[in-house]
């Protein structure tokens, strides 16, 4: 694995590079923009850029209309409040006639750190994959965030686009790399288990694979980048090679990738499934990594769900 790098960095320089040459990109932002690093589009595109202010349901509704004048507006601030207090304006005033508005939400799930329960986003993906018509997309690192948000930008449709605060490993090659929206990857190969990350616990992923390779253990671990639509063909046939599914998000285990991937199983490929996630509770203060290790959320958490799960197939 790379440099550290956090997803919101990748967005705040993606945004300015593409709006340079796509006229058509308006970026608004609720008075966060230095957080969300909307001030990157800002410093290149000023006469696009407008800050709401703290109001993020005139927020959405303002992008909703600003989509049908043949733009494309870009709506940044943080996961909580995009996903929470702008709930009602996504469904009714962009999902519903399903606009072509784009939701980049920073500072999502535990890794806010010292923010706290109110400002860690648990439960976005639960309730953003529950409207109709949203694409939801979790970028795993910087270059999958690049790569997503160019793919947003051609994509025709409303899209939610979970990003982070803390530095994350970047695990993918940006020459190599191929992205497209729905489409899980495959980072490694194994018959024993599977387990399907998103977001920042794709690198704790990898780590597991890498600690239960040495006892012989063979995860495969596939990126399942995008929640909604969720790839159910790289998700049925993982199962059926491996008869043993682990998930694994920085999000509740309620409504998110896990609840998302039973979801598939349970009608087409029923199958054991080890979840790895918050466990329907908030979070606190603290320091990321150490939120991360009291909530369950490391490789060595991952290595043990794999190993629980092979007990049952025994």
């Amino acid at each position: 694995m790379g440099n550290k790098i956090a997803t919101r960095e990748a967005y705040g320089k993606t945004l300015a590079e593409i709006g340079l040459k796509n006229k058509k990109i308006v970026v608004l932002d609720a008075d966060l923009s230095k957080s969300t690093k909307t001030a990157e589009f800002k410093k290149v595109c000023p006469e696009r850029f407008v800050n709401m202010g703290i109001a993020e349901a005139n927020m959405m509704t303002v992008a909703a209309g600003i989509s049908t004048c043949d733009k494309i507006p870009f709506v940044s601030t943080f996961a909580v409040f995009a996903t929470g207090r702008a709930f009602e304006q996504i469904r009714n005033s962009i999902c519903y006639p399903r606009l072509n508005v784009k939701i980049c939400a920073t500072h999502a799930g535990l890794t806010v750190g010292e923010d706290g329960a109110s400002h860690q986003s648990v439960e976005d993906i639960s309730l953003m994959r529950s409207i109709p018509n949203m694409t939801v997309i979790c970028p795993s690192d910087a270059v999958e965030t690049e790569k997503a948000i160019k793919a947003v930008t051609e994509f025709n449709g409303p899209c939610y686009v979970r990003l982070g605060r803390s530095a994350v490993p970047v695990i993918n090659d940006n020459l190599n790399y191929d992205f497209e929206i729905g489409k899980a990857v495959t980072l490694k190969e194994g018959r024993d288990a599977v387990v399907f990350a998103t977001g920042i616990m794709v690198s704790a992923a990898l780590e597991a694979h890498d600690i239960l390779a040495e006892e012989g253990i063979e995860a495969k671990v596939v990126n399942i980048h995008t929640i909604k639509p969720i790839d159910r063909e790289a998700v049925i046939n993982s199962a059926k090679e491996t008869h043993l599914v682990v998930t694994a998000e920085e999000h509740s285990i309620i409504g998110g990738l896990g609840s998302a991937v039973c979801e598939v199983l349970s009608e087409d490929c029923p199958t054991p499934v080890i979840r790895v996630g918050i466990k329907d509770t908030f979070g606190e203060s603290g320091k990321p990594a150490e939120l991360l290790e009291k909530y369950g959320l490391t490789a060595k958490d991952i290595v043990n769900a794999v190993k629980k799960g092979l007990t049952l197939k025994k």
